[in-house]
C-alpha cells in the first residue's frame, strides 16, 4: 500500500508495508515518487551534498554501519592470512554445498555453542551470503498464506521488504526508549494471532543502540511461547556490546521456545564486504528437526547460493584464532566513540538523546523540532543537513521513528566530532528567532 503526500520539495517518506521508503522529492530534474531502500535514501543525501557544488567541506557520513570506512577498526591480521592462505591452496574453487562447507559449519556450531547451555550440531548451521540472505531465509521459511510476523519499530526495514515479496503480514510492536528502548511485551500478546509465525527481536539493537538483559529476553521467550510462536534473534551484532551489560545469546532460552538465530561474520570481524552470515536453528526440542520441517529448510537453501567456498574455508582457522585482544580493541574503540557522541549531543538542546547506547554501532535520538524554524521533520532535517553541512544522517522516519535521527559512531573519532559539531551549527543556524534573541 503507498500513501501520496502533497508535493514539496522535501516531502516525508513512508515506511510502508512493503518495508522501503517512498520519497517525493519535487525539483527541476524529477518530480516523479521514488521507492527506495536504506541505501537508497542514502544516495539521495549524498545527491544534496553534491548539490552543495563548492566542496568547501569534506563529507562526514554518519549514516551508514560499515565500520571499514575508517581505519579507526582494523581488519584482524589472523584473518586475512587465513583467507589467503585458503585461497592460494587451490583447494576451494569449487561450489560449496549448499548449506555451507562442513568445515564452516561445524567452526559455527562450536562457536555459538560456547554460550549456550546445550551443544549446537553441524546440522543445525547452515551457512548465508551474509545476514541479509539469512533474514530473506528466515522470512520464506515461515510464509505461508494469511501469516503474519511481528516486528519490531524502530527496526530494520529489510524484514519488512522480504515481507512484502513473501505476501506475510507486517505487525509492528513498539520499542520503548523509557525502559532502554525494551520490547513492549503487552502490544506482542495484543498483537498476536493464530497466524503469527514469528516475533523477531534485534539483540543488540540496531538501531537503537540497546543490549538485552537476561531477565528481559527470558520474558520475551515466555511470551512467544504463550502466543505459539517462534523468536527470530537477529545478533549480527553479537559480542558487540561495551557498556557492562553482557550480550545475552537468544538461544539460552531455546528450551522455552523455538529460536533462529541470525548472524554474521561481518561485524564482529570488521569484514562486511566477504558476506558471510549464518542461520541456525536453537532448538534443544527437536521442534525443526521435524522431518517435515528440515527437508523444507534444506530444499530452499538448495535454490541459494552462499559466500564464496575459500571465505567459507577459512572461517575455522579465523574463529580458533583471532586473540581476545583484537575483540577487546574494537569494543574500547566502539565505547569511545560512544562516549564522544553522547558528550557531544549533551551540549546540543536541539536533540534529545534518551538513552546511552550500550552496543552495536548506530543510537536513536530525538530531534526537539519545538525549537527549529523551517525545519518540517526529520526528512528535512537530514537533507539540509547533508546539503548545508555535508554530514549524512539516516531520518528516523527510514527505520519507523518520525522525527528521531539515526546515528552511526563507528567511525574515527574526529570526524566524529566534527561531523557533531556541524550538526549543532546547523541547529543553531535553524533555530527559532525568538531563541536567538533570547539569546
Amino acid at each position: 500500500m503507498v500513501r501520496h503526500h502533497t508535493p514539496e520539495k522535501l516531502s516525508k517518506p513512508d515506511i510502508m508495508e512493503n518495508g522501503v521508503v517512498t520519497v517525493n522529492r519535487k525539483n527541476h530534474e524529477s518530480k516523479a515518487n521514488s521507492t527506495i531502500t536504506i541505501k537508497g535514501f542514502m544516495s539521495l543525501l549524498m545527491k544534496s551534498v553534491d548539490e552543495n557544488g563548492d566542496g568547501s567541506k569534506r563529507v562526514i557520513s554518519l549514516g551508514m554501519g560499515d565500520p571499514t570506512l575508517t581505519t579507526y577498526f582494523p581488519i584482524s591480521t589472523v584473518a586475512e592470512e587465513a583467507v589467503s592462505e585458503a585461497l592460494q591452496s587451490h583447494k576451494f574453487r569449487g561450489y560449496a554445498p549448499t548449506a555451507g562447507l562442513p568445515q564452516a559449519r561445524i567452526a559455527i556450531a562450536e562457536y555459538l555453542s560456547r554460550d549456550l547451555p546445550y551443544q549446537l550440531s553441524s546440522e543445525d548451521v547452515y551457512i548465508t551470503c551474509g545476514c541479509t540472505q539469512a533474514i530473506d531465509v528466515s522470512v520464506a521459511m515461515l510464509a505461508r498464506p494469511g501469516a503474519n510476523i511481528l516486528l519490531p519499530r524502530p527496526g530494520f526495514p529489510l524484514y519488512e521488504l522480504s515481507a512484502s515479496f513473501r505476501g506475510v503480514e507486517v505487525r509492528h510492536y513498539d520499542l520503548l526508549p523509557e525502559k532502554g528502548w525494551e520490547v513492549d511485551l503487552d502490544v506482542v500478546e495484543a498483537l498476536a494471532d493464530q497466524n503469527t509465525v514469528a516475533l523477531v527481536i534485534i539483540n543488540p539493537g540496531n538501531p537503537c543502540g540497546n543490549v538485552y538483559s537476561y531477565h528481559h529476553l527470558e520474558k520475551i521467550a515466555e511470551t512467544a511461547k504463550r502466543i505459539a510462536t517462534i523468536v527470530i534473534a537477529d545478533e549480527v551484532y553479537g559480542h558487540l556490546a561495551f557498556a557492562g551489560k553482557p550480550f545475552v545469546p537468544m538461544g539460552i532460552f531455546g528450551s522455552i521456545v523455538p529460536v533462529l538465530t541470525l548472524g554474521s561474520f561481518s561485524k564482529r570481524w570488521i569484514v562486511p564486504g566477504w558476506r558471510l552470515g549464518w542461520f541456525v536453528t536453537n532448538d534443544p526440542s527437536g521442534t525443526f528437526r521435524n522431518p517435515k520441517v528440515d527437508e523444507r529448510i534444506k530444499k530452499y537453501f538448495d535454490l541459494l547460493g552462499g559466500p564464496a567456498t575459500f571465505i567459507q574455508a577459512a572461517l575455522p582457522q579465523i574463529i580458533a584464532h583471532t586473540e581476545e585482544v583484537f575483540f577487546k580493541k574494537t569494543i574500547d574503540n566502539l565505547r569511545h566513540a560512544a562516549y564522544i557522541c553522547c558528550k557531544e549531543l549533551k551540549d546540543n538542546p536541539y536533540i534529545i538523546c534518551p538513552y546511552k547506547p550500550e552496543g552495536s554501532m548506530a543510537m536513536m535520538v530525538r530531534l526537539n523540532l519545538s525549537l527549529l524554524e523551517d525545519i518540517s521533520d526529520d526528512i528535512d532535517f537530514c537533507f539540509k543537513l547533508a546539503k548545508e553541512e555535508s554530514v549524512i544522517i539516516l531520518p528516523g522516519t527510514a527505520v519507523g521513528l518520525n522525527n528521531w535521527i539515526r546515528i552511526i559512531f563507528a567511525t574515527d573519532p574526529f570526524a566524529l566530532l566534527e561531523g557533531l559539531k556541524r550538526v549543532k551549527s546547523f541547529c543553531e543556524r535553524h533555530a527559532r528567532k525568538c531563541l536567538k534573541t533570547t539569546e
